[in-house]
């Protein structure tokens, strides 16, 4: 069995911190995981910048191009994802917004979500509450409680192990909440149709 998590970051400079958090949240759960029986861990992650133009591309036709269709259902399909913003205005950023605008119809519905977020200072912190936690919910979602934001100065020598103790607990509490889960099966609604030729058999009888 292979279980996939996806890794959308939304970081758009290089190196990113929120490339960074993203990745050391993915790190934390994925060692975590190991206590639980998933199987083996596949994980997949969908870096926004990299389909930048696409996404604007696919606001306004309507059409993903295949490099960006590869991602989304690279989403769609997870079991779990992981997400990073940084936050801009005191919310999650445009481009970030844009990806999850072109998610296919309940693509994350019953999936477990971990949330991160970066940004200049700690008074940013409240974006997660005020603003990814409510847009995940109205997905559908499955968010765990434990989230991280980093500030510019968590990156620092003193206040990293800080920041290390934080991401570990939420990746454990996010592997727990994966492990405890079960994902409801996708319908396909054009799956069991009734024949043509059988709702005129009905219609004739």
């Amino acid at each position: 069995m292979t279980f996939h998590i996806a890794v959308i970051t939304a970081g758009i400079t290089q190196p990113s911190s929120t490339r960074l958090l993203a990745d050391r949240l993915t790190e934390a759960t994925v060692r975590a995981l190991g206590a639980h029986d998933v199987g083996d861990v596949v994980v997949e992650v969908v870096d926004v910048r990299d389909v930048a133009h696409d996404l604007t591309n696919n606001v306004l036709t309507g059409f993903a191009s295949p490099d960006l269709q590869v991602r989304l259902d690279a989403i769609a399909e997870a079991d779990a994802v992981v997400v990073a913003t940084p936050v801009y205005a005191a919310s999650y950023s445009g481009l970030f917004k844009m990806l999850v605008d072109v998610l296919p119809k309940d693509a994350l519905r019953d999936t477990p979500v971990l949330l991160g977020a970066t940004g200049g200072t700690a008074r940013h912190s409240l974006a997660i509450d005020h603003a990814l936690r409510p847009l995940f919910a109205h997905l559908g979602a499955l968010v765990a409680p434990v989230a991280v934001f980093a500030a510019s100065e968590d990156w620092g020598s003193v206040d990293a192990g800080r920041l290390g103790e934080r991401i570990d607990r939420a990746g454990t509490a996010f592997a727990a909440l994966i492990s405890g889960s079960t994902r409801a099966a996708r319908v396909d609604p054009f799956e069991d149709v009734t024949p043509f030729e059988a709702m005129l058999t009905d219609l004739r009888g």
